[in-house]
């Protein structure tokens, strides 16, 4: 498990990755998780500007709800920010994704 707490737009949020984040994902979004992060990233570091932005936010929000089971559905809870900084929220993503991975892939 990793976690990271981020100050978004004045509020505090802990996204989490888990051995559970492709089930969640896939529950949630209906998409395979793996496939999802395939468009992401090609196993190296990527800027913002290379990725797929729904991807981005799909994962961003799975890691909130796997950290805090009250976060509500993904429209909803992105509203209740007045901005949402991708630069500052990016590298977090990233770095709980590589783990997740790293530790899929060792098992």
């Amino acid at each position: 498990q990793m976690e990271k707490t981020l100050v978004i737009d004045g509020k505090e949020v802990t996204l989490k990755g888990t051995g559970g984040l492709p089930l969640r994902y896939k529950m949630q979004f209906g998409k395979d998780y793996f496939a999802e992060i395939a468009k992401m990233a090609s196993g190296k570091k990527v800027n913002t500007d290379q990725i797929d932005m729904e991807v981005f936010y799909n994962l961003t929000w799975t890691m909130a709800k796997t950290a805090d089971k009250t976060i509500p559905s993904p429209l909803e809870w992105f509203d209740s920010f007045d901005s949402f900084p991708i630069d500052e929220v990016f590298p977090a993503v990233q770095d709980i994704l590589m783990h997740v991975m790293q530790t899929t892939k060792k098992k």
